[in-house]
């Protein structure tokens, strides 16, 4: 597989664990063994959008379970014979190879994965985020021998890009310490939030200036939190920030 691969440096590894519940998207080339004609192969392709039910291949690394999984979009974008060309949009943890066996049995002839390239890994696109080795190498070299940061800072994203898909909650700088060390997330903190946040919810917190503080799970939704005057509302998954960063003013 090739395209899109997202690496996180340094303490935005952290991060992470947003991009792993992050929606993909590939396009891979998928071998039908037998031709069929393009306007059944469509209307099987039609059947696997939506939720479906799928069990791992042999070959993973996760138990073979039956479990679902969400396909935004299934997309035929050329046929040539045995081969179709698709364009998938799906909930992290599809496989993909295992859609084109289920479609090959549903279509009654059988099919195989042939190529697949990822064009998407949460905000990471490849038509706007790709970046080569030889890309990092040259930028890389430019900061150590030219004293020019600015290639390496075109390559090289903040942490909260990471995190853009997740829903906000912005908080006060008083309240920022408190969650470094681990707190919960109390009601007189929050400054703003996203509409449509659930209680459940994985949500980032932000400080003012946009700095990630924390990845949190949502205790209540928003219009909830909007209207609480006490109580915690997000429960702290995994600090960010490293304490100390905000002047400390919980215990005060």
């Amino acid at each position: 597989m090739t395209g899109v691969l997202p690496v996180a440096l340094n303490d935005a590894t952290k991060a992470l664990q947003a991009l792993l519940l992050a929606g993909k998207e590939y396009v891979g080339v998928m071998k039908l063994h037998r031709e069929v004609p393009e306007d059944r192969l469509l209307e099987v392709m039609k059947e696997f959008q939506g939720v479906i039910y799928q069990r791992p291949p042999i070959r993973a690394s996760v138990k073979r379970r039956l479990r679902t999984r969400k396909i935004y979009r299934l997309q035929l974008l050329e046929l040539d014979g045995k081969y179709a060309l698709f364009r998938v949009a799906c909930e992290a943890g599809t496989y993909i190879r295992k859609l084109c066996v289920d479609i090959g049995e549903a279509l009654g002839c059988g099919a195989h994965m042939q190529e697949l390239r990822r064009v998407r890994s949460g905000p990471f696109t490849e038509d706007e985020n790709l970046v080569t080795l030889q890309d990092l190498s040259d930028a890389v070299y430019a900061w150590k021998n030219e004293g020019d940061e600015e290639p390496l800072r075109r390559l090289v994203f903040p942490m909260e890009k990471a995190l853009s898909l997740l829903p906000r909650i912005v908080i006060r700088d008083s309240a920022v310490d408190a969650i470094c060390h681990g707190a919960q997330l109390a009601a007189p903190g929050v400054l703003m939030l996203d509409d449509g946040i659930k209680a459940g919810d994985k949500v980032v917190i932000l400080t003012l200036k946009g700095e990630a503080v924390a990845i949190s799970t949502a205790l209540a939704e928003s219009r909830e939190i909007l209207e609480m005057r006490r109580g915690f509302v997000a429960k702290t998954e995994r600090v960010l920030m490293k304490p100390g960063t905000y002047p400390k003013m919980w215990g005060s």
